[in-house]
């Protein structure tokens, strides 16, 4: 589970919110030249362990090399991988990066293909491949034995007894939802891979040791494969492949490693490179765990395999504290709308389809031809009209079957009354303008209002009176036409209880909106407009509306026609409120998860992808405004708005982000209280520029350099041993020069050989307490 971050650095930090960075390494390797490989092998562990990764993944049999066929039962390779896997043990000692490296080992005078998992000097176990490929180009059976075969639950390795066998389960006993499972290449191509079995026990990661050399059409399978078995089993999924250096007597290879997190890419390595390198992602654990919980089958599956998950093995361990780390992971600014160009068209096209289809199978139903939608000149009517149309185009009816009504107010600009009578001649609807004003007066005058006596007084009242009036006219509009009233109130408003609650924009026959957000309404709206579409004749008319502030019109405005009323002036940016809206019931995560994702989303206009072109306005956000406003979102949809959302008109899911509907994704209660989701907010900063506060072991760290600095002796950053609070030693690593900042401070990584040297008057002793090193 996520920790709430207690102070500005915790918040900053990527795993106080439930992620965890992890890395998949494509060795160049030798083919039976273990201390060569074993070099490579160190190089990477400590290039990932400086980048900030928890895990690192190595290729299969990386440490001899895949192909070695038969020299695989020679003594000298058997015991020259033994050799290189105790190197690999010692360069780990100082090293806060588990590696899960590939290598041939005797156990009981049989052979097995494993992955030894190794932390810290320990090797925490060692899992034997389950399922050995016999056929095509694989002669695996011909040199290993499959893990069934193991007689013994331990074996001697490095001078260490370790768990042995295909059932472990890692468990990080410091870290929330850190539990991973190893699998071997073939081990996933089979129908119920052991990693099904691992995540119904809990495993979040799944990790895969591949060697697969490359065929025509081998790279798009195995994409399919990881992401099929990360969606499945919901969790993130790792997978290596041998690259370059591996035997190219008969076979080719491409070193195609891949990132999964529930069927989504995260992170792809370079194919075909001669280079050794790696690739990392952050996952969020927090994510894949909210997920099991929601799915309910996902228990269920667990319950039903019992049997076979009670057999698995944990192996618990400490993984120590980390280094406080930013996010490096891209975070969509608008969860409903992909930035990719080609995503975001096909989402259009869909959202379109689901809309249309929901109602003409509801006129169908009904035995209903016509339709009646109040058109305001704004952004949901107008998105709303153009599903009217296409329903009609799609029955084979004639668009002046939508009876398109505009109903000037007190406050209507003459901008939205002039661009709803165009989009109505425009999309060919039957249109026509009824000034509710009159029937406004009558209702303030019965219910003694002061503007029947010419006050000017603005209230909700007066707002709402006019709201109803409008839902009311469309109603007796519908009785009289024999029509359905559409209507077109959106998941945003809904979700902010920004609606007239009973007669007024709440209310309606169908609502083909309700759960399409305000943000995707503007790309739809946008995406017809430039797509040369064929419900419009006027594109014009569809970007003046997109041009125009969102207001409800219900409060006259300025003498030059300027709106009273700003929707995103009261209640807040749209941009952030479904943004918050999507993390909040698509996954649970409290505020301050959701404000630490917006503020790596909006921080920076400049950073990232847009879904659209730079003739669309960009707008960042800072961490306070962004606090500021999911104040707004909290208190309004947990206390204020679910007695609107309980009663909603029938409407169609769009989304996998959700519905409001209490029939579908939400039930919840009235009358509930926000005071928790408000503390959790209360915990988060209100900027990123405070210096960071590292744990206790690391400021101890921070004293001694600056004392160092103030001697005028060069600081150093790597691994610092403290004893009793004194520096007592640093380890240097291999890391290649990097300079970056960390909340405010700046950290030298230095290349140079792996080595230890003394800045205080001792050596390290055995036990000593590490911890990482920082730069003023």
């Amino acid at each position: 589970m996520a920790q709430p971050p207690t102070d500005s650095a915790d918040f900053f930090d990527l795993h106080r919110h439930g992620f965890v960075r992890v890395a998949v390494a494509v060795p160049r390797c030798r083919v039976a030249d273990p201390g060569f490989n074993a070099g490579e092998t160190i190089a990477l562990l400590e290039q990932a362990a400086a980048s900030g990764a928890s895990l690192v993944a190595f290729p299969e049999l990386g440490l001899a090399a895949y192909t070695c066929d038969d020299l695989f039962h020679q003594r000298a390779l058997l015991d020259g991988c033994e050799a290189a896997l105790a190197r690999v043990v010692e360069a780990s000692r100082n090293c806060a990066a588990i590696a899960i490296v590939g290598l041939p080992l005797r156990a009981n005078h049989l052979l097995y293909n494993c992955a030894a998992v190794v932390h810290r000097g320990r090797v925490l176990g060692v899992v034997p491949k389950s399922y050995l490929p016999n056929y095509g180009e694989f002669y695996e059976a011909r040199q290993f034995n499959p893990a069934g075969h193991a007689v013994a639950g331990e074996i001697e390795i490095c001078g260490q007894r370790v768990p042995f066998g295909a059932g472990l389960l890692f468990e990080a006993a410091d870290r929330a939802l850190l539990k991973f499972h190893v699998e071997i290449c073939e081990d996933l191509w089979v129908p119920i891979p052991p990693s099904s079995f691992a995540a119904l026990a809990g495993a979040t990661l799944l990790v895969n040791l591949s060697a697969s050399n490359i065929t025509l059409g081998k790279a798009a399978y195995r994409h399919a494969l990881v992401a099929s078995q990360s969606a499945r089993c919901i969790a993130a999924y790792l997978y290596s492949s041998a690259g370059a250096g591996e035997s190219t007597t008969d076979l080719a290879w491409d070193g195609q490693a891949l990132i999964f997190e529930n069927g989504t890419l995260l992170a792809e390595s370079e194919r075909f490179s001669d280079r050794s390198h790696l690739i990392s992602a952050d996952v969020d654990l927090e994510r894949m765990a909210r997920e099991r919980m929601r799915q309910t089958s996902f228990g269920a599956s667990g319950a039903r395999h019992r049997d076979e998950l009670q057999r698995l093995r944990t192996i618990r361990f400490d993984l120590g504290t980390p280094l406080p780390r930013p996010l490096q992971r891209a975070v969509e600014r608008f969860p409903y709308v992909p930035a990719d160009a080609a995503q975001r068209d096909a989402r259009c096209h869909e959202v379109y389809d689901i809309q249309v289809q929901a109602l003409t199978q509801r006129l169908s139903a009904s035995g209903v031809r016509k339709l009646v939608i109040g058109v305001s000149g704004g952004l949901d009517s107008t998105h709303a009209l153009l599903v009217c149309a296409r329903a009609m185009d799609r029955l084979g009816l004639p668009r002046d079957h939508i009876l398109g009504v505009t109903m000037p107010g007190y406050a209507t600009s003459a901008r939205t009354l002039d661009q709803a009578l165009r989009l109505m001649r425009s999309v060919g609807c039957n249109a026509r303008q009824i000034d509710i004003r009159p029937s406004c007066d009558r209702m303030l005058a019965d219910i003694g209002h002061p503007h029947a006596d010419g006050m000017p007084q603005h209230d909700i009242t007066f707002e709402n009176v006019q709201a109803g009036e409008r839902t009311s006219h469309l109603f007796r509009l519908a009785n009289f036409s024999d029509a359905l009233v559409v209507g077109t109130d959106d998941l945003s408003e809904l979700a902010l209880g920004w609606c007239t609650y009973g007669v007024g924009d709440h209310m309606s026959h169908y609502n083909v909106n309700a759960s399409v957000p305000k943000t995707l309404i503007k790309h739809l709206v946008r995406w017809v407009a430039e797509a040369q579409a064929t419900e419009v004749q006027d594109r014009g008319v569809l970007l003046d509306i997109l041009a125009t502030e969102i207001s409800p019109e219900l409060v006259p405005g300025d003498a030059a026609g300027q709106p009273g009323q700003s929707t995103e002036n009261a209640i807040g940016p749209y941009d952030l409120h479904d943004f918050s809206l999507y993390y909040t019931l698509r996954f649970g995560f409290a505020p301050s998860k959701v404000a630490f994702l917006a503020h790596a989303a909006w921080s920076d206009a400049a950073a990232g992808a847009w879904p659209e072109g730079p003739h669309v306005q960009r707008q960042a956000y800072a961490l306070a405004d962004i606090k500021r406003h999911l104040r707004t979102f909290v208190w309004r949809f947990f206390k204020t708005s679910q007695f609107k959302r309980s009663c909603v008109p029938n409407a169609p899911k769009v989304g996998s982000g959700g519905s409001l509907s209490p029939r579908g994704d939400w039930r919840a209660p009235s009358d509930g209280e926000a005071a928790v989701w408000l503390a959790d907010l209360d915990r988060i900063p209100d900027g990123p520029h405070q210096r960071a506060s590292p744990p206790p072991q690391h400021r101890r760290a921070l004293r001694e350099t600056g004392r160092l600095r103030k001697q005028g002796r060069e600081t150093v950053s790597g691994a610092l041993r403290l004893r009793e609070g004194r520096v007592v030693g640093v380890a240097l690593g291999t890391a290649a020069v990097q300079r970056f900042a960390l909340q405010g401070c700046q950290r030298q990584v230095f290349a140079q050989p792996a080595h230890e040297i003394g800045v205080g008057d001792e050596r390290p002793a055995e036990g000593d307490e590490v911890g990482p090193a920082f730069g003023d």
